[in-house]
């Protein structure tokens, strides 16, 4: 099995432009995501998947591999889409977010690790939720999962409701789960999701993998245990740095 690490990065940002140069004590924010990924041992190849000259220009400097895609894509499921064109012979791609500079390569092992099993289409990973602020964060998607682990629905509401409980007991009445935004696909699925229109469910909560479960997909999950650092606005990074 051989696995492509994808890091879609886009210089426009509403809340953070040019966030993929920004530095981090030396280093840009898309090298430390480069370099993290390539750390993982299930990574045959890492490419960043830009419309950008200037990310790409940075992507060169420091010895890394780039492609340049479409600036009319939506999503880095897109982008990624785009990329298995250009670079052929995989099985998996990996989506690996490109404002998350520490993400730990243990973490991409783990969601590698899904596709073991054949049957497996689509992969993410979830975290346990131990404190009232995630559950009821509205910005953290919560996941309901079946028996087998697969993602049964996704939802910026507090997933599933507990009807006999008081809300400042539900912790103890469920165990609760958050999505963590890393997605493998196996390539044939990959291209067969990027042609699908945008679902009804998905528009509703602004989450694309909504649109592969009610197309029938199955998302297979795993339990991660480490936190990811996502930047998303000058002050994350500040907070980062500070620490």
């Amino acid at each position: 099995m051989k696995v492509l690490g994808v890091i879609p990065a886009r210089y426009a940002s509403t809340r953070f432009p040019g966030k993929p140069l920004v530095d981090i004590q030396g280093k840009s924010m898309i090298r430390r995501v480069y370099e993290q990924t390539a750390k993982a041992s299930g990574i045959d190849k890492v490419v960043v998947a830009t419309d950008d000259e200037r990310i790409a220009a940075e992507v060169k400097n420091f010895g890394g591999e780039f492609i340049m895609t479409g600036s009319q894509h939506q999503s880095g499921t897109d982008r990624c889409a785009e990329v298995v064109g250009q670079v052929p012979g995989f099985d998996v791609v990996v989506n690996i977010q490109g404002d998350e500079p520490f993400i730990d390569p243990a973490q991409i092992d783990l969601l590698i690790s899904c596709f073991t099993d054949p049957q497996v289409q689509l992969a993410t990973l979830i975290k346990e939720i131990h404190t009232h602020e995630e559950l009821f964060n509205h910005n953290l998607p919560k996941v309901i999962l079946n028996s087998k682990r697969e993602a049964v629905y996704f939802s910026r509401q507090t997933i599933p409701y507990i009807r006999n409980a008081e809300k400042e007991n539900w912790l103890k009445a469920h165990q609760f789960y958050k999505h963590i935004g890393i997605y493998g696909y196996t390539v044939p699925v990959l291209l067969e999701i990027t042609k699908l229109a945008p679902s009804s469910l998905e528009i509703a909560e602004s989450l694309e993998q909504l649109r592969w479960v009610e197309n029938g997909y199955s998302i297979q999950t795993r339990v991660t245990t480490i936190e990811t650092i996502a930047i998303d606005t000058p002050e994350d990074l500040n907070k980062i740095i500070r620490s």
